[in-house]
């Protein structure tokens, strides 16, 4: 019992939590409120911790690789894989998609009438848009969750630059490594509140948008949550098995509990990227790999972001009677989900200006495709991964 209890204590105790803040959510909506700012304080405890946690451990990491010959291997992989892993993310909800239609029971142009006369907000470049997502014009913008993206690749640039400076980079090599240190401790003590903090949190989340799963396109969500079991159950665990067989499969659902938990009571891969880092290293992963690649991952690697996007690419193309079935269309939509969640996922806001680059794939009037930004934006906010 002591060794269960040391095991799966912590999950218990959020899936207690977690379950908890849910009924106090659907029942009470004034001990919903109530309790929602003990969630949002640990939240913020939690945001707190992100930019030197992404610094430390990134540049650290980077450091540590480079002095083991290790860094070029391991990137070269990460970007191999993620790719990779985007790619089938992709396919699969296509596939879900081709089996069960999304605007199926749908009034088309009863739709499209409602929406005609809207008029959409401008747009950026897409070389704007990269520029946006990959750097900021001063310092301290670096100094926010708002732009992870820019600040991982700093933290590279500076754990590479430690690395290459030799001797005299020595002490600022020990104290990125002691900083890693104090940040996973200051984190660890963070997520003793973790049971109550998601609790709280997730309560006011569910009193605030439970009702929204009630609206929007049902067919369409049913889609995603359909496609999300089979990913999150099918795929990953095939994934593991190919990595680390039986043993790693065992280790992987283990640990896997609390970073999902975190993951569905807060939206947020950034606030789950502590209890992630924890979980991988739980699981037997190298600390100088989970502390570069799941950061890395947090901004670019987006399976569920993709698999959004392709639904409502393909939403789109069958409302306006595009077949889904054409070679050209299939692999359209697979590109323009994975460039929306990928890169301009990266972007703070993103996600409008993913849509608008969902929308071009239309190829039809400017009016249809502020139609089309009406639609994504006000009706599928029940899809949209909330990215703080």
């Amino acid at each position: 019992m002591n060794s269960f209890l040391k095991n799966y204590g912590s999950t218990l105790a959020l899936l207690a939590g977690l379950a908890a803040g849910g009924i106090i959510g659907l029942t009470s909506a004034p001990a919903a409120l109530a309790v929602k700012p003990v969630g949002d304080l640990f939240l913020n405890l939690i945001f707190v911790i992100i930019v030197p946690l992404v610094f430390f451990s990134i540049a650290a990491s980077i450091y540590n690789m480079r002095e083991s010959n290790m860094l070029g291997r391991v990137l070269g992989w990460v970007i191999v894989i993620f790719a990779g892993m985007s790619v089938v993310a992709a396919l699969v909800a296509y596939a879900g998609c081709l089996i069960y239609n999304p605007v199926g029971g749908i009034d088309q142009s009863k739709l499209l009438g409602s929406l005609s006369g809207q008029v959409g907000g401008g747009s950026s470049s897409i070389g704007e848009i990269i520029v946006s997502a990959l750097t900021v014009p001063d310092f301290h913008l670096l100094l926010t969750k708002s732009n992870l993206l820019p600040l991982i690749i700093f933290a590279a640039l500076w754990g590479y630059g430690t690395s290459a400076a030799g001797e005299k980079g020595k002490a600022m090599a020990g104290f990125i490594n002691s900083g890693t240190e104090v940040v996973m401790k200051v984190m660890s003590i963070i997520m003793t509140l973790a049971p109550v903090g998601l609790g709280c949190y997730f309560a006011g989340v569910v009193n605030e948008v439970g009702s929204q799963f009630l609206g929007g396109y049902v067919r369409a969500f049913v889609l995603y949550i359909a496609i999300l079991v089979v990913f999150f159950f099918g795929i990953n665990s095939i994934y593991v098995l190919i990595a680390k067989g039986g043993s790693g499969l065992k280790a992987y659902w283990k640990n896997m509990i609390a970073p999902s938990i975190t993951a569905v009571a807060t939206s947020s891969s950034a606030a789950t990227m502590p209890v992630s880092i924890e979980a991988a290293k739980k699981m037997g992963v190298t600390p100088a790999i989970a502390d570069a690649v799941i950061p890395l991952g947090t901004n670019i690697h987006k399976d569920g972001s993709v698999m959004t996007g392709v639904i409502k690419a393909a939403f789109l193309m069958c409302l306006f009677s595009r077949s889904l079935t054409d070679p050209g269309t299939i692999l359209a939509i697979i590109a323009v989900a994975i460039i929306s969640a990928v890169v301009l996922g990266a972007v703070p806001s993103g996600g409008m200006a993913g849509e608008i680059f969902i929308c071009s794939l239309l190829g039809q009037t400017a009016e249809h495709q502020n139609w089309c930004r009406t639609i994504l934006h006000d009706d599928f906010k029940c899809l949209q991964p909330v990215h703080y």
